[in-house]
């Protein structure tokens, strides 16, 4: 007899991974196993410290929220929705739950049995890189990629499981600064200054490494005046240098360090002291392999000194991008780490600039970024949104130190598109004249917007009070920050024109819920995700925001979850317009990856039926954050 309700669920697992590369026969019998379990919005499916189950989850229908911590001091952590697993790593390694499952909605949950799904793990290699993947996501150093950018080719147990430090492969220098054992330390130290390194392997005749020179060498031993700069390299150098094959794993390089006491490991062709030197790996070069670690990176943004090495490390981010999608990384932690990499990006191409002005600046600036970048929400590349502001000066000096910013600001985003970030068409970057103005000129300009708001005022105002400080004086940022709050508070009519802007945003779908799309132009027939989706929530939640005088808070998922601290009886709706701005946010994001765009405009024929549901999910708060802005602010009159 047919069991049609396994061939259901066997029909609804094969759309997601890992079960899609499973065999069908070995998916059915999966499927006969699981068993389905009904959730009420509220009810826990597992509890944080409690002991972990011998099964895992996957959502049928509904949300389930991961929430770390106790009672009202829970903080979300994560959405799973249709098709994600949660509950699978926790049953691997046999440890106490580390955060609790709440349904956020009434939901359908299918519970797969450990000893179901365990052989698979064992047994099927792709099952294995799919659990590695998803492993390396919640360990303390989750990148997996190799030198190369392809994914490392290991399998696990599930002992191994346990510590994955041990499975990655280790980044290493492939062009080592050398130097022979008849060269002075004079020569040398030039070498090592003109590099920008912090070492010099010393080699043989045969390219063996021998001994190993580094910068705080040179400082003790030399500079110290306990020997001359005329000395050769073999009276400081250290020797016998380290040696590893390029097989290297991070926790063999990090144990080596460790044991040894030295900062630098010399890779040779067979691993040996007596092949050819084929590369060298620092401390600092291990630390960056790992790759997830903002602080890292940022430091590595600093030391670079050319464009074309930042562009490197901005398309290097994109993997880092994809590779967090794919491993289901919480979207604030994303948007967190993103934003910080994008701002230091900024910030040195900021000192670059200003290292190739006629003189540093006279007056105290900062400059700003708006739009997505200003709200740490942008992800993906696109274009440019910036403004530098500058110290009043002189009637006299005004045009004077306009002229030098707008110079300056013109190298500064040459070099952003240099590295990838798109000019901006309506020209709202800091190298116009508009956009490049002393503090007092800015105050008057957010001024007048407010006191007689206009529709290009509106929509400027939806950009510009956006706006983020990245480098220079922060102070003025302050100040217009404060004049922006009290032009609010004195003018009710332009918080209104800001609702009417957004409850005019186009509709994402018709009167027979069908998605509409874009009826002309270059983009006809595609899905306008930004403006009929995105857009709606990001308007709501900075209107919301001003109106609760809210500074310093410009992300939109920060903006909601303090609009429900202050609103506890809208706090569900804010909870659902949060939850569907993550999921738009990266579906946008993956489609972006996947076409090379900036993932605005979709085209529906290449989504799958589950991927419609998700969005037309997403879309339910929209047309009650619009409700809550129409009765809050009387726009019935306005429109």
């Amino acid at each position: 007899m047919k069991n049609t309700i396994a061939e259901r669920i066997q029909d609804f697992l094969k759309q997601f991974p890992p079960f899609d590369i499973l065999k069908k026969e070995e998916l059915l019998s999966i499927s006969r196993q699981i068993r389905v379990l009904y959730v009420e919005k509220g009810d826990y499916i597992f509890e944080q410290d409690k002991p972990c189950h011998d099964e895992f989850y996957i959502v049928r229908e509904g949300a389930v929220g991961l929430y770390r911590g106790f009672d009202r001091e829970q903080t979300l952590v994560d959405i799973c929705d249709t098709g994600d697993l949660f509950g699978l790593r926790i049953m691997i390694i046999k440890r106490n739950y580390r955060m609790s499952a709440i349904a956020d909605e009434e939901s359908i949950v299918y519970t797969i049995p450990a000893k179901v799904f365990e052989p698979y793990i064992e047994e099927n290699k792709e099952v294995n890189k799919f659990l590695l993947s998803t492993f390396a996501a919640h360990a303390r150093n989750y990148y997996t990629e190799t030198a190369t950018g392809n994914r490392i080719d290991n399998t696990i147990s599930i002992e191994a499981a346990k510590d994955l430090s041990a499975l990655r492969s280790i980044s290493y220098r492939k062009k080592p600064i050398t130097c022979s054992l008849e060269d002075a330390l004079q020569e040398i130290a030039k070498k090592i200054t003109k590099k920008n390194g912090s070492y010099a392997v010393v080699v043989d005749q045969n390219k063996s490494p021998v001994g190993i020179i580094t910068d705080s060498d040179l400082r003790a031993k030399v500079a110290t005046g306990l020997f001359p700069l005329t000395s050769l390299v073999t009276d400081i150098m250290t020797s016998p240098v380290v040696t590893y094959s390029k097989k290297l794993t991070v926790a063999e390089a990090q144990i080596a360090l460790i044991k040894h006491n030295i900062s630098h490991l010399c890779i040779t062709k067979d691993g040996t002291p007596n092949s050819k030197l084929i590369g060298i790996l620092s401390e600092h070069d291990l630390l960056v392999s790992f790759g997830n670690n903002p602080s890292v990176l940022i430091k590595e943004i600093r030391r670079i000194d050319k464009l074309e090495k930042l562009r490197y490390i901005r398309k290097q981010l994109e993997k880092l991008l994809a590779t967090y999608l794919e491993q289901d990384i919480p979207t604030t932690h994303i948007l967190h780490i993103i934003s910080e990499i994008n701002d230091a990006l900024v910030a040195r191409i900021i000192e670059l600039s200003l290292e190739e002005m006629p003189s540093m600046p006279l007056v105290k600036f900062s400059f700003l970024v708006l739009g997505s970048q200003g709200r740490r929400e942008q992800l993906l590349l696109t274009d440019q949104d910036n403004a530098i502001v500058f110290e009043d000066v002189p009637a006299e000096d005004y045009e004077t130190t306009q002229h030098y910013f707008l110079e300056l600001a013109g190298k500064i985003t040459k070099g952003l598109h240099t590295i990838g970030f798109e000019y901006c068409p309506a020209e709202m970057m800091a190298s116009n004249p508009r956009w490049c103005m002393s503090i007092s000129k800015w105050e008057s300009q957010f001024k007048d917007w407010m006191t007689v708001p206009t529709n290009e005022s509106t929509l400027l105002s939806s950009i510009f009070f956006d706006f983020q400080h990245v480098y220079g004086n922060v102070t003025m940022a302050d100040r217009l920050s404060e004049v922006v709050f009290d032009g609010v508070n004195k003018s009710n009519r332009f918080l209104s024109l800001l609702g009417v802007s957004a409850l005019l945003k186009p509709s994402p779908l018709g009167f027979f819920k069908q998605f509409l799309v874009e009826q002309n132009g270059e983009h006809k027939d595609t899905f306008d995700i930004k403006t009929r989706a995105m857009m709606v929530l990001i308007d709501a939640a900075r209107i919301l925001t001003l109106y609760y005088n809210l500074k310093g808070v410009n992300n939109t998922l920060q903006r909601y979850e303090k609009l429900a601290e202050l609103e506890p009886k809208n706090a569900a709706l804010f909870d659902s317009c949060a939850k569907a701005f993550r999921v738009l946010i990266k579906f946008r994001t993956r489609q972006g990856l996947l076409h090379k765009d900036s993932g605005r405009f979709i085209k529906l024929n290449t989504l799958s039926k589950n991927d419609k549901l998700k969005l037309k999910r997403c879309f339910r708060p929209i047309r009650d954050i619009q409700e809550v802005l129409r009765v809050r602010f009387q726009l019935k009159s306005l429109m």
